[in-house]
């Protein structure tokens, strides 16, 4: 049985990592709903591998998203959608952020779980 994972399913090295860091305001003001669509968003764009999130009770999260390459990752920096959720984030949800490429030179994994 297949089950859903937060991990994401990436290819083989070499690909790309942006590291989104980020602490919240206080309030959603519609940041959960936002932030579902720039998941689906990104998920349609050309060159996206996947992405990975979390976020602790304090609002401090860290999303990092996969990319094929550094094209893909400046088209989806400048899609018009995302170019609107980056301002409201800078002057309603985030208190602090910083972000992080990084190329992705080597993968492995381990898994507890049978099959």
């Amino acid at each position: 049985m297949d089950h859903p994972t937060p991990f994401a399913r990436t290819p083989a090295p070499p690909y790309y990592a942006v590291v989104f860091s980020s602490k919240r305001r206080d309030g959603d003001d519609g940041y959960e709903r936002v932030a579902q669509r720039m998941v689906e968003l990104a998920s349609s764009q050309p060159g996206f591998l996947g992405v990975e999130s979390a976020r602790d009770s304090a609002g401090f999260g860290i999303t990092v998203s996969y990319w094929a390459t550094l094209e893909s990752i400046a088209a989806w920096k400048s899609q018009l959608e995302h170019l609107a959720a980056q301002d409201h984030g800078r002057k309603r949800w985030y208190a602090h952020y910083e972000v992080r490429v990084a190329r992705v030179e080597r993968a492995y994994d381990f898994d507890a779980q049978p099959g």
